[in-house]
């Protein structure tokens, strides 16, 4: 197929009749959904739809490095080639890579004045002028609303004076949103005005589903019928298989864990093995085993995942210690649950269906969230499932979710130690390293 034709198949035709012909120059536009859910995957497809037409795009990364971003523009790519018999792969592959600069900052902040010198050197050295800049990671509440406001204002403002339009990524929360919003939610809200145009994206079973939240005109659109892969973000017919779709690399999955000595140790250094973004969250005081993508939460973002002793009590069958370090440590196992798609877990099953310690805090986290959980018993060495209010012996288990949770005992022995290599090869074929 040829590029022109590859194009016209792509999903944001379909969403274009939605939104008047597109988002438009000086516009802003905004993908909101939760951790793990596809706004970079979903970023990524509008830039290879303008990538595809010879349009430059400026891709800017917050807290991500361009090696991860690169990742996804390859797979996705690599999957939009191989899905559409595309010709001259490789001229199309070195068009894209022409027209397209990303550049990443370590931090989450954007302030238009750091666009405006980054934009001025792409422009000055490489003749450089993007029709599109898209903003992914940017941290809608760390500021003021009216300091926000006038950083997101200013943007726009750039983007008009240079004919571009301008797509931003939001993180959105599951306690703030509901199960399906119908107006424009958390971080958002507030800037509305703004705003030009919102796609949420939300899980429908295996799928991804997208709805637009705000139109040109202010309204909600009308209801879409989008249903797209939840890793390539791109249209689902109804006669494929999402299974038949290739894995991406493993430099866009993101283990979240606790970095302790143990099965947390073990899963972090298959993840740096295997080339995955890391995140062990902590806190201030606790020495951890890894310090690979440490995050030091405050002590109002540990708050977030209190929890009450009756509740533990009820559920767990047992009192947890009442320090001060270890209540700090069940609420950053919060954090390593809350955003998973799916949660790992190493040890040992008791006779009350629970897990010692925090591995069965983080395991009945899961269990109470929905999620796919997988317990691996290195004591009778054999994986697990929970199904239908018990553990099923089950086939070694895949890393099928973008953000998974790994995690288990301190006392780690051969058979655990093994499982999880074991977890990493079958996922993700030979280690980089």
């Amino acid at each position: 197929m040829y590029r022109k034709d590859v194009n016209a198949h792509s999903p944001l035709r379909i969403l274009e009749k939605s939104i008047h012909g597109g988002l438009g120059k000086g516009n802003l536009g905004v993908v909101m959904a939760r951790a793990g859910v596809g706004k970079t995957a979903c970023l990524v497809q509008i830039a290879l739809d303008d990538l595809m037409r010879e349009k430059a795009v400026l891709h800017v990364a917050l807290e991500q490095t361009i090696d991860h971003v690169q990742s996804w523009y390859d797979a996705l790519f690599d999957d939009l080639a191989a899905r559409t018999d595309l010709e001259d792969v490789e001229g199309v592959r070195a068009m894209i890579t022409k027209n397209r600069v990303i550049t990443a900052f370590a931090d989450r902040d954007l302030w238009p004045e750091r666009l405006e010198k980054t934009a001025a050197m792409f422009r000055e050295h490489l003749d450089f002028k993007p029709a599109a800049i898209l903003v992914d990671g940017y941290s809608w509440q760390k500021h003021s609303v009216a300091e926000n406001g006038a950083m997101i204002g200013a943007l726009k403002s750039y983007a008009k004076l240079h004919d571009a339009e301008l797509w931003m990524s939001a993180q959105t929360h599951r306690g703030t949103t509901g199960e399906h919003p119908t107006e424009i939610p958390a971080p958002c809200k507030e800037y509305e005005s703004l705003i030009d145009v919102v796609l949420y994206l939300e899980p429908h079973g295996k799928e991804i589903g997208v709805r637009l939240l705000k139109d040109h005109d202010g309204s909600s659109g009308p209801e879409t019928h989008l249903h797209l892969h939840p890793d390539a973000l791109r249209l689902v017919s109804s006669e494929e298989s999402l299974a038949a779709i290739p894995i991406l690399p493993s430099s866009v999955f993101t283990l979240l864990s606790g970095g302790a000595n143990g099965a947390e140790e073990q899963f972090g250094e298959c993840a740096e093995k295997w080339g995955l973004t890391e995140l062990n969250f902590s806190y201030a005081g606790r020495e951890a085993a890894r310090s690979r993508g440490i995050v030091q939460l405050t002590d109002d973002e540990l708050e977030q995942g209190d929890v009450s002793q009756v509740y533990l009590q009820a559920h767990m069958h047992r009192e947890y210690p009442d320090t001060e370090s270890f209540q700090k440590l069940l609420k950053t196992i919060w954090h390593q649950v809350n955003t998973a798609g799916e949660v790992f877990a190493v040890g040992e099953l008791l006779p009350d269906k629970t897990m010692r310690g925090g591995t069965g805090w983080a395991v009945e986290l899961a269990r109470h969230q929905h999620k796919s959980v997988f317990v691996f018993d290195q004591e009778q060495n054999t994986w697990f499932t929970w199904s239908d209010n018990d553990w099923d012996k089950i086939d070694a288990p895949n890393i099928s979710s973008r953000r998974f949770t790994g995690t288990g005992t301190r006392n780690l022995n051969d058979n655990g130690r093994k499982a999880i290599g074991d977890l990493f090869e079958r996922s993700f074929g030979d280690a980089e390293l």
